[in-house]
């Protein structure tokens, strides 16, 4: 049986990062990129597809584990009946090659150690050639070379390197792993252990940055430190997940790949930076933004790889019997292929709040802007994919149309509040008239709620937003009659479902059904509920959610009520970004509108 997701640890560099677990595993690493093959790949499988087990002999669990202060850097302890170790895991910031470095200390008694690397690349699919083996050891395979250092020696069984020794209290040993391409030079030896003390000095010197000092520190913190973790530093590009294919229903076929950067999470990464005092941080989410909208609108994608690479080739790893043998697994994800009318406005806000938060202003954003706009002026009123990626037919999603008002709106808002050149008064009447639609065509009367799509009875989640991107104030029946809704028919054991559906017939996403909660939706709950003053009913939820966090404060997308674990990939940068703006907003006296609709809601 394979680890639950929450038995995992994370670790990073700001350019890839690794899953480890609570048996002193490392199940999870692409190498040298979030969205590279990994190679270890256990994590969709078993130790044939890679890892790297650090661990008293005999398979002991950890006894407890923590990370070292506001850092990345992760400590794990284990008892056994001859005494306790201590293995610190982390990956060092700013190193040329990618690393990752374990030092084992005994702090009691005296303890038999097993080291078992186990490298299998190209997604556990490729046995590397191992060349030479005792201290320090090479394996080896197409582009890809990687050097174990080590104070032990590490010899050859199956193909793979295995160190057994034994540490008394006071006795230590460091490893290092390296990433090089086949042709750099060997990695130079380095001192591991102050290494790993310079690594946790980095985090703990830009978590203080945090301005964020209300009772959810201790969570914010880690919220940030996580999504600091996704960034990809070379581009300023934040990743969804650092994983692929963890099912959203265990056994099932809701496998995607997340190690790319998301345009609808743009405006909650903007404001989530900003909020807690990472300007650096949100600037250099803005231009990744700038730099990977290059080219037309009509070719603006809602997800891009780490560098703003567009093609994103959805295939099948038919080798990997998948994460509780939930299949398939899938590198690439064919949704970027996708038209979501969203991702304009979510775009559009990103820009507007980088200007109201005194960013200093990009020249070229406003002229891209622009082009965006004489884009939605023809393509609003098309149907698309909707905010879910939906793989069914496209429709009149409420939330896509919602986000396109949202676009027209931040676009008029641009011309009165910083005097940016425009047809005002042809955005007024655009902005409107969709406001006019989507309360015609997207509301049900009978129900007094917004539904998924025009003409549908089914509900979706996302039309929670409307509240926050001011498209109607927290006090309007129909928003509070849309709050109610959502949490009466939407709701399982106190968590939210993205959407529902009216009828067996009615499968709008055209996958079999099925999934888990969605633990972003139900944080947008509380916030709703905090826009409509219901504040104590959004704590309620927003601390039900904290209660999911596992032992080092980290969540997945989703949570399976009838299983009690998390599940989808993991973590989840959305899913930390809403507890982020959630924390806030509770310490807010105005509610998540005054960051996102400043001045108001204007028809």
């Amino acid at each position: 049986m394979p680890l639950q997701l929450e038995d995992y640890g994370l670790i990073g560099d700001t350019r890839t990062a690794a899953l480890v677990g609570y048996d002193g595993s490392i199940d999870w690493l692409c190498v040298p990129r979030f969205d590279s093959a990994a190679c270890f790949a256990a994590l969709l499988g078993d130790e044939s597809h890679g890892r790297w087990l650090l661990a008293p002999a005999g398979g002991h669990r950890a006894t407890d584990r923590r990370y070292r202060g506001d850092s990345l850097v992760l400590e794990t302890d284990f008892t056994t009946a001859d005494g306790t170790v201590r293995v610190s895991d982390c990956m060092p910031i700013g190193s040329e090659h990618p690393d990752v470095f374990r030092r084992v200390e005994c702090l009691s008694g005296r303890v038999a150690m097993r080291s078992e690397v186990v490298i299998r690349l190209d997604y556990g699919n490729v046995a590397p050639w191992i060349r030479d083996t005792g201290r320090r050891s090479t394996a080896l395979a197409g582009p890809d070379r990687l050097t174990l250092d080590a104070d032990v020696e590490h010899v050859r069984r199956a193909g793979d390197l295995v160190a057994e020794f034994e540490l008394a209290e006071g006795d230590h040993a460091d490893f290092r792993l390296t990433w090089t391409a086949p042709r750099d030079q060997p990695p130079k030896h380095v001192d591991v252990g102050r290494a790993i003390q310079r690594t946790a000095k980095w985090w703990h010197e830009w978590s203080a940055q945090c301005r964020y000092d209300g009772r959810y520190r201790d969570a914010v913190v880690r919220s940030l430190i996580t999504l600091k973790a996704m960034t990809y530093e070379p581009s300023g590009g934040v990743v969804a997940a650092p994983t692929t294919s963890l099912p959203e229903q265990l056994g099932g076929v809701r496998n995607w790949d997340y190690r790319f950067c998301w345009i609808r999470d743009a405006t909650f990464t903007l404001l989530a930076l900003l909020d807690a005092g990472y300007e650096s941080e949100a600037k250099a989410w803005r231009e990744w933004l700038l730099r990977a909208l290059a080219g037309r609108p009509e070719q603006m994608q809602l997800m891009y790889g780490v560098e703003g690479e567009r093609r994103l080739t959805e295939y099948e790893l038919d080798w990997l019997p998948g994460y509780a043998n939930s299949r398939p697994v899938r590198a690439g994800n064919a949704a970027s292929e996708q038209f979501q009318l969203d991702v304009y406005g979510e775009l559009m806000d990103a820009l507007h709040q980088a200007r109201v938060h005194g960013i200093p202003p990009e020249e070229s954003a406003w002229d891209v802007q622009q082009a965006l706009m004489e884009f939605l002026e023809q393509h609003w009123s098309d149907p698309d994919d909707g905010i879910w990626e939906m793989r069914g037919q496209r429709r009149h999603f409420v939330h896509s149309k919602v986000m396109a008002w949202a676009a027209v709106d931040r676009a008029v808002r641009g011309i009165e509040e910083f005097g940016l050149p425009g047809p005002a008064d042809d955005w007024r009447r655009l902005r409107a008239e969709i406001h006019d639609e989507v309360c015609e065509k997207g509301y049900d009367r009978d129900r007094n709620t917004f539904t998924q799509y025009y003409g549908s009875r089914a509900l979706d989640a996302s039309v929670l937003l409307m509240g926050s991107v001011g498209f109607l104030p927290g006090s309007d029946k129909r928003y509070r009659g849309t709050i109610d809704a959502v949490a009466d028919e939407l709701c399982h054991d106190g968590f939210v479902s993205r959407y529902g559906v009216t009828g067996k017939a009615e499968q709008v996403d055209g996958l079999p059904p099925g999934e888990a909660s969605f633990l972003p939706c139900t944080l947008w709950l509380a916030d709703s509920y905090i826009l409509s003053g219901r504040k104590e009913q959004g704590r309620d939820v927003f601390e039900r959610v904290l209660r999911l966090s596992n032992d080092l404060g980290l969540l997945s997308e989703e949570y399976d009520t009838g299983q009690q674990r998390l599940v989808g990939n993991f973590p989840q940068a959305l899913t930390h970004l809403s507890l982020v703006t959630t924390a806030f907003d509770l310490e807010s006296r105005h509610g998540p509108s005054q960051r996102r609709a400043r001045k108001g809601r204007t028809r």
